[in-house]
């Protein structure tokens, strides 16, 4: 299909306009010349301006516009205590004049002190939501049941609530955030007539990467698109990735025109573990930092820029990879103590 039929398949579903957009696509020279391999771009998501930015602003546009058409006056989220996406979904609901929900999950082993109390933390209670704690870390059902329970006691009260799901149960609708972005970087690569030989994005929820994969195929871009795992190995994110796609396609009510071997996942740099930074990423968190003037969080897109580094020297001088940066500045500040440089 062509990117204005696709385009005008967006439009059909409501949007609330959030974030600044489209972002830049920038090539990162100084990193690309320390690392000696292939060519690195970075499109910048996390200059998509709300509270700090991220990739987490695209996908609540839909969520946020979903509940704007309902006439929804709180929102509730449930994810990780030093989560961008609540962070992000907080201030999305203030700036729409809606009351904000937040449970925070126990996914990280051993948390300090700074981790619970700076970062996103510090922003979502500075956005003045409220919050809940859920105990297990790894109980995507039982969050959910929690927050609709919730959503419940808040009904009974007179509130009109709007659940933003993270399971892998609720039509997908943050992932159409990322088919818009697919159109962006085939304008961005016409317009710096840049040819990409791969893309780099973080899988986690999975909805960047399964907007982004299905946005690029459903215009014939057949780029390879690269899954870094942050959350589960990539045996078990495959799985929610096929599954994922199809849920877009059905939601979309389009023909989904990912193939089997067009989803690719790489769990190189998820080691130790959801939220836990190990070496490779943390050299690259320094690399970017100390050649770029740029930062990527522990959690997610250091993990991401750590395998685009990797994929940059296998692939050679001559080629390109693109590093979807989606942002997570906020949780540096919540994961000083770890990174030893407090």
């Amino acid at each position: 299909m062509t990117p204005q039929d696709l385009a005008a398949t967006l439009a059909r579903f409501p949007r609330a306009s959030l974030g600044f957009l489209p972002t830049p696509l920038e090539r990162l020279d100084n990193l690309s010349a320390a690392i000696g391999g292939a060519t690195i771009y970075a499109k910048r998501d996390d200059m998509t301006g709300l509270a700090m930015g991220g990739n987490k602003v695209r996908q609540l546009e839909y969520y946020l516009g979903a509940a704007k058409a309902e006439n929804a006056d709180t929102v509730l989220i449930t994810g990780a205590v030093q989560s961008n996406f609540v962070r992000a979904a907080a201030a999305g609901a203030r700036k729409l004049g809606m009351d904000i929900h937040i449970q925070l999950e126990e996914r990280v082993p051993n948390p300090d002190p700074t981790y619970r109390a700076n970062g996103n933390v510090l922003l979502d209670k500075l956005l003045g939501a409220h919050l809940h704690s859920y105990p297990e870390g790894e109980d995507e059902a039982g969050a959910d049941r929690a927050l609709g329970a919730l959503a419940d006691s808040l009904k009974a009260e007179g509130k009109r609530p709007f659940i933003v799901p993270l399971s892998g149960d609720r039509p997908p609708k943050g992932a159409m955030g990322y088919v818009q972005a697919a159109l962006e970087i085939a304008e961005d690569m016409e317009n710096q007539t840049l040819k990409i030989d791969e893309v780099i994005v973080a899988s986690g929820s999975a909805l960047t990467h399964v907007g982004l994969l299905f946005g690029l195929r459903a215009i014939n871009i057949n780029i390879p698109v690269i899954g870094a795992c942050v959350r589960r190995d990539a045996e078990a994110q495959h799985q929610r990735v096929t599954k994922r796609l199809q849920d877009l396609a059905e939601l979309m009510e389009l023909p989904n025109p990912v193939q089997p071997e067009d989803i690719v996942l790489n769990d190189s740099a998820l080691p130790p573990g959801y939220g836990q930074l190990g070496p490779d990423a943390k050299a690259a968190l320094e690399a970017i930092a100390q050649t770029e003037g740029q930062f990527v969080d522990p959690v997610y897109t250091a993990k991401v820029l750590a395998v685009a580094i990797d994929r940059a020297k296998e692939l050679g001088s001559d080629k390109s990879v693109l590093f979807i940066h989606t942002g997570g500045q906020p949780a540096l500040f919540g994961y000083a103590e770890k990174m030893g440089l407090v």
